[in-house]
């Protein structure tokens, strides 16, 4: 018998969240661009992975942030926007790299709504809320990028001699993902679709004409109306 079972993909998220989102929502979505470094996951769509996977957001939650819960799913949301870790990356560096708790705040918010723990509506207010200290704090993807590597080196520095110290990817693979990010000719990177400053123009559906030329995936993730 074989020693591994083989599991069927599921189908296509943007099958099920087929209504295209707006430039504003993928600027919100793509603050946790930098956190999504896996294969199977979307920085385009709401939904975090590029396939309908609910049972591995639930289980990311419950292993790593001991969220089982909505409550405790609004709790650590409410503590990430406070203070986060960047409380403690300020006593060590004297910098408060808000962007390292923005990136886990809206992933946690994105797998939060694919598990179920909270729903669609609840999943963009989320994300609405953490705009405006995001878009006050830097100017650029450049220097949210720079203040998320500086909060992801004191989060791995603190782990250093306990158990979890064998966590978290080395920084190299970090630094590698982010410089793809920023790549201007990376046509697929969601911070070249939705460039920094959109977030301060008026709204708009990105046209899926962009989305071909660009060779990216396809931008999708709200329900159909």
């Amino acid at each position: 018998m074989s020693l591994w079972r083989w599991r069927k993909r599921g189908p296509k998220a943007s099958r099920r969240y087929p209504v295209p989102l707006t430039v504003h929502q993928l600027w919100m979505v793509s603050l946790s661009a930098p956190v999504s470094r896996d294969r199977d996951a979307s920085r385009t769509t709401l939904y975090p992975f590029t396939r309908i996977d609910d049972d591995s957001a639930r289980r990311w939650l419950a292993d790593q942030w001991e969220i089982t819960s909505r409550e405790q799913l609004v709790g650590r949301l409410d503590d990430l926007s406070r203070s986060g870790y960047r409380a403690r990356a300020y006593r060590l560096t004297g910098v408060s790299p808000l962007a390292w708790d923005a990136a886990l705040y809206v992933d946690i918010a994105r797998r939060g709504f694919a598990c179920g723990l909270i729903g669609e509506a609840d999943a963009w207010t989320a994300l609405k809320n953490i705009v405006p200290a995001v878009a006050g704090t830097y100017g650029s993807w450049r220097e949210y990028a720079a203040h998320y590597l500086l909060g992801r080196k004191v989060w791995r520095d603190g782990l250093r001699g306990t158990q979890d110290a064998g966590f978290a990817a080395p920084q190299a693979a970090a630094d590698a993902h982010l410089r793809s990010l920023l790549d201007p000719e990376n046509r697929s990177s969601p911070w070249n679709l939705a460039p920094w400053d959109t977030i301060s123009h008026p709204d708009r559906t990105l046209p899926h004409s962009r989305l071909r030329s660009s060779g990216g995936t396809p931008i999708s993730g709200r329900t159909r109306e």
